[in-house]
Protein backbone atom coordinates (compact mmCIF):
# COMPACT_ATOMS: atom_id res chain seq x y z
CA UNK A 1 0.00 0.00 0.00
CA UNK A 2 1.61 3.44 -0.99
CA UNK A 3 1.85 5.65 1.81
CA UNK A 4 0.13 8.78 2.80
CA UNK A 5 1.77 11.61 2.10
CA UNK A 6 1.15 14.94 4.57
CA UNK A 7 1.31 18.06 2.25
CA UNK A 8 0.21 21.12 4.81
CA UNK A 9 -2.00 21.53 8.24
CA UNK A 10 -3.11 24.25 9.55
CA UNK A 11 -5.19 24.71 13.09
CA UNK A 12 -9.01 24.21 13.63
CA UNK A 13 -10.80 27.45 15.94
CA UNK A 14 -11.70 24.20 18.49
CA UNK A 15 -7.95 23.34 18.21
CA UNK A 16 -7.98 20.52 16.42
CA UNK A 17 -5.72 19.70 12.97
CA UNK A 18 -6.64 20.17 9.16
CA UNK A 19 -4.49 18.83 7.11
CA UNK A 20 -3.65 18.05 3.55
CA UNK A 21 -2.63 14.77 2.48
CA UNK A 22 -1.81 12.97 -1.60
CA UNK A 23 -2.71 9.41 -1.40
CA UNK A 24 -1.21 8.00 -4.82
CA UNK A 25 -2.31 11.02 -6.70
CA UNK A 26 -5.71 11.30 -4.87
CA UNK A 27 -6.02 14.31 -2.40
CA UNK A 28 -7.84 14.19 1.05
CA UNK A 29 -8.33 16.81 3.68
CA UNK A 30 -8.58 15.44 6.73
CA UNK A 31 -9.89 16.43 10.78
CA UNK A 32 -8.08 15.49 13.49
CA UNK A 33 -7.45 11.94 11.60
CA UNK A 34 -10.79 11.78 10.15
CA UNK A 35 -11.54 12.26 6.15
CA UNK A 36 -13.28 15.24 5.47
CA UNK A 37 -13.31 15.02 2.29
CA UNK A 38 -11.75 13.50 -0.71
CA UNK A 39 -10.90 14.33 -4.67
CA UNK A 40 -12.00 10.38 -5.23
CA UNK A 41 -15.72 11.55 -3.66
CA UNK A 42 -17.09 14.44 -5.34
CA UNK A 43 -20.14 13.95 -6.76
CA UNK A 44 -22.52 15.42 -4.07
CA UNK A 45 -20.89 19.01 -3.65
CA UNK A 46 -21.72 19.20 -7.78
CA UNK A 47 -24.65 18.76 -7.03
CA UNK A 48 -24.67 20.71 -4.23
CA UNK A 49 -24.74 23.38 -6.79
CA UNK A 50 -27.00 22.12 -9.50
CA UNK A 51 -29.68 21.65 -7.04
CA UNK A 52 -29.29 24.84 -5.28
CA UNK A 53 -28.83 26.92 -8.74
CA UNK A 54 -31.55 25.19 -10.79
CA UNK A 55 -33.38 28.05 -10.68
CA UNK A 56 -31.01 30.74 -11.75
CA UNK A 57 -30.43 29.07 -15.47
CA UNK A 58 -32.45 32.30 -17.15
CA UNK A 59 -31.98 34.99 -14.15
CA UNK A 60 -29.97 37.88 -15.51
CA UNK A 61 -26.95 38.76 -12.96
CA UNK A 62 -27.59 35.98 -9.95
CA UNK A 63 -25.54 36.41 -7.21
CA UNK A 64 -25.11 32.95 -5.04
CA UNK A 65 -22.98 32.84 -1.35
CA UNK A 66 -21.17 29.31 -1.44
CA UNK A 67 -20.17 28.84 2.35
CA UNK A 68 -17.32 26.41 2.59
CA UNK A 69 -15.07 26.51 -0.42
CA UNK A 70 -13.36 22.50 0.25
CA UNK A 71 -11.75 21.17 -2.69
CA UNK A 72 -13.54 23.60 -4.99
CA UNK A 73 -16.33 21.16 -6.49
CA UNK A 74 -19.20 23.11 -5.81
CA UNK A 75 -17.41 26.47 -6.99
CA UNK A 76 -16.56 24.67 -10.23
CA UNK A 77 -20.10 23.58 -11.10
CA UNK A 78 -21.35 27.05 -9.92
CA UNK A 79 -19.57 29.05 -12.36
CA UNK A 80 -19.98 26.31 -14.82
CA UNK A 81 -23.77 26.54 -14.62
CA UNK A 82 -24.15 30.46 -14.65
CA UNK A 83 -23.28 33.06 -17.09
CA UNK A 84 -20.99 35.91 -17.46
CA UNK A 85 -22.52 38.13 -15.40
CA UNK A 86 -22.41 36.04 -12.44
CA UNK A 87 -21.09 36.80 -9.12
CA UNK A 88 -20.00 34.03 -6.94
CA UNK A 89 -18.96 35.13 -3.45
CA UNK A 90 -16.69 31.97 -1.68
CA UNK A 91 -16.55 32.24 2.30
CA UNK A 92 -14.25 30.04 3.45
CA UNK A 93 -13.42 30.03 7.24
CA UNK A 94 -9.63 28.90 7.15
CA UNK A 95 -7.43 30.75 5.11
CA UNK A 96 -5.21 27.91 4.41
CA UNK A 97 -8.04 26.35 2.69
CA UNK A 98 -7.62 28.85 0.25
CA UNK A 99 -4.29 28.47 -0.08
CA UNK A 100 -4.49 24.93 -0.37
CA UNK A 101 -6.80 25.41 -3.37
CA UNK A 102 -4.41 27.37 -5.39
CA UNK A 103 -1.10 25.92 -4.30
CA UNK A 104 -2.50 22.54 -5.28
CA UNK A 105 -6.20 21.60 -5.34
CA UNK A 106 -6.81 24.09 -8.23
CA UNK A 107 -6.01 21.72 -11.11
CA UNK A 108 -8.31 19.48 -10.09
CA UNK A 109 -10.97 21.87 -11.32
CA UNK A 110 -9.45 24.74 -13.47
CA UNK A 111 -8.73 26.52 -11.02
CA UNK A 112 -12.11 28.30 -10.07
CA UNK A 113 -10.45 30.53 -7.69
CA UNK A 114 -8.66 33.14 -11.01
CA UNK A 115 -12.47 33.13 -12.63
CA UNK A 116 -13.07 36.89 -12.39
CA UNK A 117 -16.56 35.89 -11.24
CA UNK A 118 -15.45 34.75 -7.82
CA UNK A 119 -14.94 36.57 -5.18
CA UNK A 120 -13.48 34.62 -1.93
CA UNK A 121 -13.66 35.63 1.75
CA UNK A 122 -12.31 34.27 4.64
CA UNK A 123 -13.48 34.31 8.04
CA UNK A 124 -16.50 33.36 9.65
CA UNK A 125 -20.23 33.24 6.96
CA UNK A 126 -22.60 33.93 10.31
CA UNK A 127 -21.45 37.77 10.18
CA UNK A 128 -21.35 38.00 6.12
CA UNK A 129 -25.32 36.62 6.23
CA UNK A 130 -25.74 39.03 8.87
CA UNK A 131 -24.72 41.78 6.93
CA UNK A 132 -25.68 40.78 3.47
CA UNK A 133 -29.64 41.35 3.51
CA UNK A 134 -31.42 40.45 0.30
CA UNK A 135 -28.10 40.11 -1.55
CA UNK A 136 -28.20 36.60 -3.02
CA UNK A 137 -30.27 34.31 -5.37
CA UNK A 138 -28.79 31.22 -3.73
CA UNK A 139 -26.81 30.25 -0.67
CA UNK A 140 -25.21 26.96 -0.92
CA UNK A 141 -23.64 25.81 2.34
CA UNK A 142 -21.68 22.69 2.62
CA UNK A 143 -19.75 23.76 6.35
CA UNK A 144 -18.51 20.87 8.44
CA UNK A 145 -20.81 17.94 8.04
CA UNK A 146 -23.96 19.04 7.80
CA UNK A 147 -26.49 20.16 10.66
CA UNK A 148 -26.41 16.66 12.34
CA UNK A 149 -22.79 15.30 11.74
CA UNK A 150 -20.47 18.12 12.76
CA UNK A 151 -16.73 17.68 13.36
CA UNK A 152 -16.55 21.70 15.19
CA UNK A 153 -19.41 21.87 17.36
CA UNK A 154 -18.82 26.36 16.90
CA UNK A 155 -20.77 25.99 13.26
CA UNK A 156 -23.48 24.32 15.17
CA UNK A 157 -24.95 28.58 15.04
CA UNK A 158 -25.82 27.97 11.46
CA UNK A 159 -28.32 24.99 11.91
CA UNK A 160 -30.24 26.70 14.31
CA UNK A 161 -33.10 28.83 14.00
CA UNK A 162 -31.44 31.69 14.29
CA UNK A 163 -28.80 30.96 11.72
CA UNK A 164 -32.03 29.95 9.09
CA UNK A 165 -32.93 33.28 10.04
CA UNK A 166 -29.94 35.12 9.01
CA UNK A 167 -30.13 32.94 5.61
CA UNK A 168 -33.36 33.71 4.46
CA UNK A 169 -33.26 37.66 5.40
CA UNK A 170 -29.85 37.20 3.04
CA UNK A 171 -31.64 35.96 0.07
CA UNK A 172 -33.44 37.67 -2.49
CA UNK A 173 -36.88 36.56 -3.61
CA UNK A 174 -37.48 34.33 -5.10
CA UNK A 175 -33.91 32.81 -3.44
CA UNK A 176 -32.35 28.80 -2.24
CA UNK A 177 -30.94 27.97 0.43
CA UNK A 178 -29.02 24.20 0.15
CA UNK A 179 -27.63 22.95 2.59
CA UNK A 180 -25.42 19.72 2.29
CA UNK A 181 -25.28 17.37 5.08
CA UNK A 182 -23.54 13.67 6.09
CA UNK A 183 -26.99 12.99 7.31
CA UNK A 184 -30.58 12.94 7.05
CA UNK A 185 -32.57 14.88 10.01
CA UNK A 186 -35.81 15.34 10.90
CA UNK A 187 -35.09 17.78 13.35
CA UNK A 188 -33.41 20.32 10.27
CA UNK A 189 -36.14 19.99 8.20
CA UNK A 190 -38.72 20.82 11.11
CA UNK A 191 -36.60 24.22 11.95
CA UNK A 192 -36.35 24.84 7.95
CA UNK A 193 -40.21 24.73 7.72
CA UNK A 194 -40.49 26.54 10.85
CA UNK A 195 -38.89 29.22 9.03
CA UNK A 196 -41.36 29.47 6.52
CA UNK A 197 -39.59 27.24 3.96
CA UNK A 198 -41.25 24.32 1.78
CA UNK A 199 -38.17 21.47 1.54
CA UNK A 200 -37.18 19.00 -0.05
CA UNK A 201 -34.11 16.55 1.01
CA UNK A 202 -32.56 14.58 -1.57
CA UNK A 203 -30.17 11.38 -1.30
CA UNK A 204 -27.05 12.33 -3.38
CA UNK A 205 -24.66 9.22 -4.33
CA UNK A 206 -21.12 10.62 -2.57
CA UNK A 207 -19.55 9.10 -6.27
CA UNK A 208 -20.80 8.19 -9.23
CA UNK A 209 -21.49 4.00 -9.24
CA UNK A 210 -22.24 3.70 -5.14
CA UNK A 211 -25.48 2.41 -4.17
CA UNK A 212 -24.92 2.42 -0.28
CA UNK A 213 -22.67 5.53 0.21
CA UNK A 214 -25.08 8.44 0.51
CA UNK A 215 -25.33 12.37 1.02
CA UNK A 216 -28.51 14.79 1.47
CA UNK A 217 -29.19 18.04 0.33
CA UNK A 218 -31.76 19.76 2.01
CA UNK A 219 -33.30 22.72 -0.77
CA UNK A 220 -35.35 25.10 0.70
CA UNK A 221 -37.47 28.05 -0.71
CA UNK A 222 -40.35 30.21 0.37
CA UNK A 223 -41.27 29.52 -3.29
CA UNK A 224 -42.52 26.20 -3.62
CA UNK A 225 -42.53 26.47 -7.39
CA UNK A 226 -39.11 27.29 -8.13
CA UNK A 227 -38.13 23.75 -6.40
CA UNK A 228 -35.89 21.67 -8.76
CA UNK A 229 -37.67 17.77 -9.35
CA UNK A 230 -37.16 14.27 -7.58
CA UNK A 231 -35.96 14.54 -3.86
CA UNK A 232 -38.18 12.98 -1.27
CA UNK A 233 -41.71 14.75 0.35
CA UNK A 234 -42.68 18.37 -0.43
CA UNK A 235 -42.24 19.38 3.45
CA UNK A 236 -44.49 22.91 3.44
CA UNK A 237 -44.18 25.74 6.44
CA UNK A 238 -45.98 24.82 9.65
CA UNK A 239 -48.93 27.37 10.10
CA UNK A 240 -50.59 27.75 13.43
CA UNK A 241 -54.38 27.93 14.06
CA UNK A 242 -54.98 30.93 16.64
CA UNK A 243 -57.74 29.82 19.14
CA UNK A 244 -61.04 31.70 18.14
CA UNK A 245 -60.14 32.12 14.94
CA UNK A 246 -61.16 30.17 11.63
CA UNK A 247 -58.18 30.93 9.39
CA UNK A 248 -54.58 30.16 9.73
CA UNK A 249 -52.41 33.24 11.00
CA UNK A 250 -49.47 33.66 8.79
CA UNK A 251 -47.49 35.62 11.76
CA UNK A 252 -47.37 32.81 14.11
CA UNK A 253 -45.13 30.12 13.79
Amino acid sequence: MKPRIKLATTQTPDGGELGLYNHDGDFLIMVNGQELMSSRRYESEKELARLGCAHLKKREDPHILIGGLGMGYTLRQSLDLLGPDAKVVVSELLPAVVDWNREYLGELNGQPLEDKRTEIITGDIFPLLANSAKSFDAILLDVDNGPSAMTDEGNNQLYTGAGIEICKQALRKPGVLAIWSAAPSKEFEQLLMRGNFHVRRYRIPLYKGTHTKHAYIFIATEDQNILPPGGGELRIPKRKKPKGKGKYDWRKR
